[in-house]
């Protein structure tokens, strides 16, 4: 909304079109997460929602039409952009530590990267061109965070697909007639054993259980039919 408000004080409009078109998306985007959120989600996105985007862009639009003199606005209102910009782009840095500290890149979308870095570089030529740093400036931090996200993806992925694979696991659900089922998490290395032999493996295991259990059972019974003779 801020660059919108941008775009519209420099007359530019690539800018508004841009981001009033990511506007509508973004409101869609949010009405679909409330519609569809908790109960406890829905309340405290709404809030966000009203502080974030209606409050501080009424605040900062109040502030730079009455408060800072008409040949100033774009400039102040130009680095606020870049701010709130730069701020976006190193959000995603929180999820780079996870990743170097799990060695997995589960919660770091490569697609994602991707297209910050592609869009980071548009905005950056963009700016350039039109010699406007609020523009350009924030745009070259997106670049290397970016670089730096996709390079962090290409290295920690492979540990990704092998601590798959040290975690596959088979789930053997075994039916129990002289009490409650039980399930077995087995680790399945596909290079010693196949599914099918684990399950014979386990299957003949427990059965020597069941039948252990079973005589322990009618001994049980047994003794107490005596009991009740005698």
């Amino acid at each position: 909304m801020l660059w919108l408000y941008y775009g519209i004080q420099t007359n530019a409009i690539f800018i508004v079109s841009i981001n009033a078109f990511g506007c509508v998306i973004e409101i869609i985007y949010c009405i679909m997460y409330i519609a569809y959120a908790t109960k406890d989600a829905r309340k405290l996105t709404i809030k966000l929602c009203a502080a974030l985007n209606v409050v501080s862009f009424v605040l900062i639009f109040l502030i730079i039409q009455f408060s800072i003199p008409e040949n100033h606005r774009v400039q102040v209102l130009g680095w606020i952009c870049t701010s709130i910009s730069i701020s976006v782009f190193a959000a995603p840095l929180s999820i780079v530590v996870r990743v170097v500290k799990t060695k997995s890149v589960e919660f770091m979308p490569f697609n994602l990267s991707l297209f910050l870095t592609l869009s980071a570089v548009v905005w950056f030529l963009y700016g350039f061109v039109k010699r406007d740093i609020c523009i350009y400036l924030p745009n070259v931090v997106g670049f290397i965070l970016g670089i730096i996200q996709m390079v962090l993806y290409g290295y920690y992925s492979k540990y990704s697909v092998e601590k798959e694979k040290e975690q596959a696991v088979i789930n053997i659900v075994v039916v129990n007639p002289l009490g409650s089922s039980e399930v077995f998490p087995i680790p399945l290395d596909e290079n010693k054993e196949s599914i099918e032999d684990v399950i014979n493996q386990q299957f003949q295991v427990k059965k020597v259980g069941e039948e252990d259990a079973k005589e322990k059972h009618d001994n049980n019974v047994e003794a107490i039919e005596f009991q009740c003779v005698v």
